[in-house]
C-alpha cells in the first residue's frame, strides 16, 4: 500500500503564508483565522441574538464588522453572519459556537473555503478604485463591504484606513491574489 504525506498549504499553494509589498502596499495571507457561518433558522432571530449575546459576540447588522474577543462577525446576508475566532484556539469553531447557539442557527465550518488576503498600506482607496466599485474613500473602520472584484465575490472587511482584508472563496485565491498584484503595479 502506498504512502501518502500530505501536507497542509496555504491557499496560494505555500508551506506558511505569503505577503508581497509593492510600494507602499503589502498583500498578505492571513491563515490563523477560523471561520463559521451563522445562519438563524426560520423565526428564530431573536433567539440567535441573545445567544450571541450569552456569549460576547455582537452580530452587526448590514454592511458591518463587529471586533470582539475571542470572536468577532460580519454580515453576510439577512440573519447571516460569518464569525472569526483565531484558529489556535478556535480550530474546531463550530463545536465552541454550537452550546450557545442549539437549534436556533444552523452552524457552518467554514475556515477552508476562504481566503483571507490582508491589505495594508497608505491610500488603499487608489488601489481599490481599480477593482470593484466599493467608496473605500467613505468608508470607517468596522464596515464589511460585500463586492465583486475582477467578476470574482469577495467581502472587504475595513479594519482601519491602513487596513483591509479581502475574503474571496479559496478555489480562487491565485485570480483574487493577481488582481490585487496587478492593482498595486498599476497604481504605485
Amino acid at each position: 500500500m502506498p504512502e501518502h504525506s500530505l501536507k497542509a498549504v496555504t491557499p496560494l499553494g505555500h508551506a506558511a503564508p505569503h505577503a508581497e509589498t509593492f510600494g507602499p502596499i503589502t498583500i498578505a495571507e492571513v491563515t490563523d483565522v477560523a471561520l463559521a457561518s451563522v445562519a438563524a433558522r426560520q423565526g428564530r432571530a431573536a433567539d440567535v441574538a441573545a445567544a450571541a449575546k450569552r456569549i460576547g459576540l455582537d452580530l452587526p447588522p448590514p454592511g458591518r464588522h463587529a471586533a470582539g474577543t475571542p470572536c468577532s462577525a460580519f454580515w453576510m446576508g439577512p440573519e447571516m453572519w460569518m464569525v472569526e475566532a483565531p484558529f489556535s484556539t478556535h480550530e474546531d469553531v463550530v463545536a465552541a459556537l454550537k452550546p450557545a447557539f442549539g437549534d436556533a442557527a444552523s452552524l457552518t465550518e467554514q475556515t477552508d473555503a476562504w481566503a483571507r488576503l490582508r491589505v495594508t498600506g497608505a491610500d488603499l482607496p487608489r488601489l481599490f478604485e481599480r477593482l470593484c466599485n466599493a467608496d473605500l474613500a467613505r468608508a470607517e473602520a468596522g464596515h464589511a463591504i460585500r463586492t465583486t472584484i475582477e467578476h470574482l465575490g469577495a467581502f472587504l472587511l475595513v479594519r482601519s484606513a491602513a487596513e483591509i482584508d479581502v475574503l474571496a472563496a479559496r478555489s480562487s485565491a491565485g485570480s483574487m491574489h493577481h488582481a490585487l498584484v496587478a492593482a498595486a503595479k498599476s497604481a504605485f
